[in-house]
């Protein structure tokens, strides 16, 4: 499968555009769909690229990070709402919770003290903590989006205390290795490009050292490349169940937070960002680090992804996220989305079958369908899906009455009468008003 030859040709544009006009020494652009890569660009000649030159990812590795919060939480380890007390005792910032420091509205800075910890070799998790204080903490939780990359030191520092285990450990085994991310590594690899600082005035090229950011990894460390990052993205719009369930990771696709109250085109979920383009919504991160650029970005409805490094500390005229943002809006826009295959459903048994078909409320038809273990319901702006949760007792699970009850009503003789939902009471007859 691939692009279109007119799509094709014009992410090309974009990415050879941006690389020219943008003065990097080197720019990697790839959109895939369902982890295969559709169509790749490289451009530039130091070095020149293919799908397996690593770059630097900046902080898209925090949603690495992210992940592996939701995976503990999902196994019991914490709950997200845990004060960080909790796990890192004696902090003096621990009254904020993991929930806050995820979604960058825990109130904390933007960066940990001591020199600049991008351009400096990192310490460990104790050093980390020793050096905090009170006045890291710069305002209220929730009171306003407050990027910060301490933030996720200290969710890296936790993960290392309630698991005894290295943060690059649990990366490894918990989410890269599932997934087959080979060429994504904590330190580079060969090949990999070589990252610069491209002078304003002359454009000579100042290349930047590479450091281990020790207890700042989890915020920035991590190297990948075009082909592993295709499964990366993959993942967000089909989570691998032994990584992360979907609805784990569409609760981390949900907004905690709208970054910029003037035009609602940013905020941030429980790890990733969101960028609204049109009426589209994305989901991806970017990434910095010196002499390196990184984003990604999928569109879950339609599964189609993005990714794009350069090897500078940013792009002359724009940025390394509308770069890609670009080339994905313009796959979006041109490529079919092919509907999955249609299947004749299984005959509904047992509760199922008493209920699918046509129910009523105030006047207004709606549609009881059954799929394998779940209900469709449908009706006039309407959709939910049910699962069972026990006898006579369904719980919604996506659409309008997601976490609602759906109760199957019965009468003396045993046969269902109506269905509750919500204490809305839905009857077969039309003429019936509850």
């Amino acid at each position: 499968m691939s692009l279109l030859p007119e799509t094709g040709r014009r992410v090309e544009e974009i990415a050879v555009r941006a690389q020219a006009e943008g003065r990097t020494p080197s720019l990697a652009l790839a959109i895939v769909r369902d982890r295969a890569v559709l169509h790749q660009v490289f451009a530039g000649e130091q070095p020149r690229p293919d799908a397996k030159t690593q770059y630097r990812l900046g902080s898209i590795t925090k949603t690495i990070t992210a992940a592996l919060v939701l995976q503990l939480r999902d196994e019991g380890f914490f709950a997200l709402d845990d004060l960080l007390y909790r796990h890192l005792p004696g902090t003096p910032i621990g009254g904020v919770t993991l929930r806050q420091l995820l979604g960058h509205v825990s109130g904390l800075q933007r960066e940990p003290d001591g020199p600049w910890w991008e351009r400096a070799p990192g310490g460990d998790v104790d050093k980390l903590l020793a050096e905090l204080g009170y006045e890291k903490v710069a305002g209220p939780p929730f009171r306003r989006y407050r990027y910060s990359n301490l933030a996720y030191g200290l969710l890296g520092a936790v993960l290392e205390r309630v698991t005894g285990e290295s943060w690059a450990t649990l990366a490894g085994k918990r989410v890269l290795d599932p997934l087959g991310m080979k060429r994504t590594s904590y330190n580079p690899v060969e090949p990999f490009a070589r990252g610069y600082v491209v002078h304003a005035l002359d454009g000579s090229l100042h290349e930047e050292p590479r450091l281990d950011s020790g207890a700042m990894a989890p915020a920035g460390q991590l190297w990948s490349t075009i082909t592993d990052m295709a499964k990366w993205a993959a993942f967000w719009t089909d989570p691998a169940p032994t990584v992360l369930a979907r609805e784990t990771v569409d609760e981390m696709c949900a907004p905690v937070v709208i970054s910029d109250l003037e035009s609602w085109t940013g905020g941030h979920g429980l790890g990733p960002q969101l960028y609204r383009v049109g009426e589209r919504v994305y989901v991806g991160h970017g990434g910095s680090m010196p002499g390196y650029v990184a984003q990604f970005a999928v569109h879950r409805r339609s599964r189609l992804g993005v990714i794009s490094f350069a090897n500078s500390y940013g792009l002359t005229g724009t940025t390394i996220k509308d770069v890609a943002l670009e080339a994905l809006t313009a796959a979006v826009e041109a490529e079919p989305t092919l509907p999955l295959p249609w299947l004749p459903p299984a005959a509904p048994t047992g509760e199922a079958a008493t209920v699918v078909g046509r129910w009523w409320w105030m006047g207004r038809e709606f549609e009881i369908t059954a799929d394998g273990e779940a209900l469709d319901m449908t009706g006039p702006n309407h959709s939910t899906r049910f699962t069972r949760e026990g006898p006579d007792r369904w719980r919604g699970i996506t659409g309008d009455n997601e976490g609602e009850i759906l109760q199957i009503l019965r009468a003396e003789d045993g046969a269902v009468s109506a269905l509750d939902i919500a204490t809305f009471v839905f009857s077969r007859d039309p003429h019936h008003l509850a």
